[in-house]
């Protein structure tokens, strides 16, 4: 078929998954497979999709999203803040994706909530079943994910429509000024580095509030009070402004710092999460603690 002039400039996994009614995982799957091709050459997840050239899609079987789902496993250090028949609270490890995905190999939550014995809503695409939101493998914290289907049509609306508190911890480098602001700043994908975000002119709305917790001499903690929801937000933002997260060094964080606090990972945890229930509408909160890394670098700067 032709690519339709309405999905002209897109990238394949969204435009596809668009288009098809596929997850952008699955038309990712398809191209890894050389299932996709623009006019006759094989093309890449992350390619565009120029209107009116030719577009030829070999399908996935019915099963195929299934496939790629990680069988149950348990994941060493993953524990649960709250469970009930709707719904789950985890407190998510360091190097733990959502929900597996092409190229990932390791731990999942899904699957380790499996092998616990926990039964995920049916809906959503069939490798990420019962995820409503998702925290980068490399941030901690909580996490909720949901085991009934009332739960998950309620929190996805929850998340959409902003009424989710996402409060998160995160040690940055220096002292931003004002101590306490909002960063209203668009972002979209790096237009160079396929792999990183960016605040570029044309992206989409991101708005971060955060507020000073404590000052030390070569770093701030923060709190921080997400508005919007956008993949590597808080990284890209305060990177924006100078500050990177401490030990993030995709972001431009010092790694001399990073050393002596001796993290091998950006100082961001996924603090607390608040919401109304959806069986009853009462407002539950759910706080994480830090996790030792996190815990020990903090006393590292806190160490004159």
């Amino acid at each position: 078929m032709p690519v339709p002039d309405g999905l002209d400039g897109m990238r394949i996994d969204s435009g596809l998954s668009r288009l098809l009614g596929l997850s952008r995982t699955v038309v990712a799957g398809l191209a890894e497979q050389g299932r996709i091709q623009l006019d006759g050459a094989a093309a890449g997840k992350s390619d565009r999709l120029p209107g009116g050239s030719w577009l030829e899609v070999e399908l996935p079987d019915p099963a195929v999203s299934t496939e790629i789902a990680a069988p149950a496993e348990l994941v060493a250090g993953m524990g649960v803040l709250y469970a009930d028949d709707d719904l789950v609270v985890v407190d998510k490890p360091v190097g733990v994706a959502a929900h597996p995905s092409p190229g990932w190999s390791g731990p999942t939550v899904t699957s380790g909530l499996a092998a616990l014995g926990y039964r995920l809503s049916t809906s959503g695409a069939a490798e990420r079943q019962g995820i409503v939101h998702r925290l980068d493998a490399g941030t901690t914290g909580a996490m909720v994910v949901a085991t009934s289907e009332r739960a998950y049509t309620a929190l996805k609306r929850a998340f959409k429509e902003r009424t989710v508190d996402k409060r998160y911890h995160a040690v940055v480098q220096g002292h931003p000024d004002p101590s306490s602001g909002t960063i209203d700043a668009p972002i979209d994908r790096h237009p160079r580095h396929d792999y990183r975000f960016a605040v570029v002119q044309d992206g989409k709305p991101s708005v971060t509030h955060y507020d000073t917790v404590e000052a030390f001499r070569a770093a701030s903690l923060l709190d921080v009070h997400l508005e919007t929801g956008r993949t590597h937000q808080i990284r890209v933002h305060f990177s924006a402004l100078r500050h990177p997260c401490v030990g993030d060094l995709t972001y431009g964080a010092d790694p001399t710092l990073a050393q002596r606090v001796r993290l091998s990972r950006q100082w961001l945890h996924a603090r607390a999460l608040g919401f109304a229930h959806p069986a009853d509408g009462r407002y539950v909160e759910f706080t994480s603690p830090y996790p030792d890394d996190l815990a020990a670098a903090l006393d590292a700067l806190r160490d004159p």
